[in-house]
């Protein structure tokens, strides 16, 4: 097939496709909003008890100067200590309670942030899987959506609930003794003008070292799916080197992300312990003096720290939140791409995608030229059409655009020129899934899914009955499967149909196709893979459905299309000839090579 390579060299932020310019720009947090809405009753719980928290926490220094001042003077304290244990137990069980909340609406975040991008990576344009690297979409779902879990606990909320325990713990401060407030702050400042310097640096970084997981990634599901491949050319070394350069390279980017953060830490440790000596010094001449009380320095003390912590949680709730942005936006720089079928008409807008202009199905082609995104044109000028119920076959040299033909009447791609028609209907004013559900196709590489041969069979029709599954593995001489083994339909297949040889993934593949029983067959070198033994069974399969159904054949082996009631022969991207076997051996000089070199001529 004429198609842009999917296996490309390792790639870098340059291969990034020009379309994704408008979602390269950093998202902040209102971005992160649509994520947390069906969250909003869990967040609002989570939210109240922060409050309640900090409220606890917020008294417990002026319980304890009370319960010294009491002490200096004699007083009974026990009715204050039992109110300020309570107070103690009450916060610790309003923090669990709260953090247990917040996990699990963060592991809801990330489930749902999972199955919406999981959901939108399976509707790209085909378009967009020729120009991206699978590994780099995994880590998007896998690595990116792990990082918003940081976002909403240790990030969103602690810098909310930091703040707040900032405000109350400042304001206690200044009413208790404002020169020592503001000495603290003083302190407290300039730590936080070093840092904040400093967390600004991580979303790029991040984003940055996100992107190196992906390129690792890639590297290595490119590895492994071509273990054999591999194994077989003795590159087990090179590939190793390859997979290990990319993750040296993700190993950088993830030391300059934990470098920064490093610096944030110490800053602020060093500037907690400076206030809180500095306080110590001059809060201890305060009380010679008898400025204040000792209990107001202890209050004081233990409002320095109540103040301190959550800067400190703050700062790194910060570095995580510019982490998780940075994710966000590798995020949602693939949901900003429109899911194919976007702007497809609505099923019911017009009478022309309602009812066919025709009674039965027939495709044509119409003047069609067509080249892939960033590629040279393919296909020129292409017109023929295909009646309904009979069948034809496409010919011609490698590259001559034979598949390409049936992906645009699949609509993985549109044309460039022209109009591809389906029961005279132009395929683009139909919505994809009415087009498809009316076409069965299949690959020229006949693609079969890890897990069993039922889950592959059922993936087209997911209510059939296994006396239908049956009746179809017959079809396409595939029966032993099923009877070679006690699991029957239930035998796996393998990782990509490993557990089954070429020519049975290709059976299974067309089996999948006719199960859903489609009007309109489209099948890609059906025999590609057979022995003349099942290639003679399958064209026998064809040949019992052929009588009900419209084919559409790309074949290189003229024998097994011998008979199709017309040919059309492609080179270099335009169509050369159209007939029968005879005419064309007749008359067309390209078919007559072609026929020539597989002995069905002489």
């Amino acid at each position: 097939m004429n198609r842009p390579a999917t296996v490309r060299p390792m790639s870098n932020s340059k291969d990034r496709p020009v379309g994704d310019a408008r979602a390269s720009r950093p998202v902040g947090l209102a971005a992160l909003l649509p994520y947390l809405r069906e969250h909003r009753g869990t967040l609002v719980a989570v939210g109240a008890l922060s409050l309640l928290g900090s409220a606890a926490s917020l008294a417990q220094p002026l319980l304890t100067r009370s319960v010294l001042d009491r002490i200096g003077a004699e007083d009974p304290v026990s009715a204050l200590v039992a109110v300020l244990v309570a107070l103690v137990v009450l916060g610790a069980a309003i923090g669990g309670l709260r953090d247990y909340l917040l996990q699990r609406t963060a592991e809801g975040l990330v489930l749902s942030t999972r199955r919406r991008l999981a959901g939108h990576l399976l509707r790209l344009p085909i378009a967009e899987y020729d120009r991206r690297r699978t590994g780099d979409l995994l880590s998007r779902v896998g690595s990116d959506t792990t990082l918003l879990r940081a976002v909403v606990t240790s990030g969103l909320f602690e810098t909310v609930t930091g703040a707040v325990m900032v405000v109350g713990a400042g304001t206690a401060m200044v009413l208790l003794d404002p020169l020592l407030f503001g000495v603290t702050l003083l302190g407290v400042g300039l730590g936080l003008g070093f840092a904040a310097t400093f967390a600004r640096r991580v979303r790029a970084l991040a984003r940055l070292a996100q992107e190196r997981i992906g390129e690792m990634t890639s590297a290595v599901e490119r590895a492994i799916s071509a273990a054999r491949t591999i194994r077989a050319s003795r590159a087990e070394g090179r590939e190793t080197e390859t997979v290990t350069g990319s993750a040296r390279e993700a190993y950088a980017a993830g030391l300059r992300v934990a470098r920064v953060q490093a610096l944030i830490g110490p800053i602020g440790s060093v500037t907690v312990q400076g206030a809180f000596l500095l306080v110590l010094g001059i809060g201890g001449a305060r009380v010679a003096a008898g400025a204040i009380s000792v209990g107001d320095l202890v209050a004081f003390v233990m409002y320095l720290f109540l103040l301190a912590l959550p800067l400190g949680q703050v700062l790194r709730a910060y570095t995580q939140l510019q982490s998780g942005l940075g994710a966000l936006q590798r995020i949602e720089e693939i949901l900003a791409v429109p899911a194919e079928g976007a702007a497809d008409p609505s099923p019911a807008a017009g009478t022309a995608t309602a009812t066919p202009r025709r009674p039965a199905p027939m495709i044509e082609f119409d003047r069609v030229g067509f080249g892939y995104p960033g590629g040279t044109p393919v296909l020129h000028d292409v017109s023929f059409a295909v009646p309904t119920g009979t069948r034809t076959a496409l010919v011609g040299p490698s590259g001559a655009g034979k598949s390409t033909l049936l992906a645009l009447v699949e609509r993985f791609y549109e044309v460039s020129a022209g109009a591809v028609r389906v029961d005279g209907v132009d395929v683009r004013e139909l919505p994809r899934d009415a087009l498809r559900a009316r076409l069965g196709y299949v690959e020229q590489e006949a693609p079969v899914l890890a897990g069993t041969l039922r889950e592959n069979l059922l993936i087209t029709t997911p209510d059939a009955t296994d006396d239908r599954l049956r009746e179809v593995l017959d079809e396409v001489n595939l029966s032993h499967l099923v009877q070679r083994t006690p699991q029957g339909l239930d035998v796996q297949v393998g990782e990509g149909g490993v557990l089954l040889s070429g020519g049975e993934r290709q059976r299974l593949a067309i089996g999948r196709a006719l199960l859903a029983g489609p009007p309109v067959l489209l099948l890609d070198e059906p025999t590609s893979n057979l022995d003349a033994r099942n290639e003679a069974a399958l064209r026998r399969a064809i040949d019992a459905v052929a009588a009900r159904r419209t084919l559409l054949i790309v074949a290189h082996r003229l024998a097994t299309v011998v008979d199709a009631d017309q040919i059309v022969v492609l080179d270099g991207g335009r169509v050369v000839a159209v007939g029968t076997h005879a005419e064309l051996t007749a008359t067309d000089p390209l078919y007559r090579e072609l026929a020539t070199h597989q002995l069905l001529v002489a």
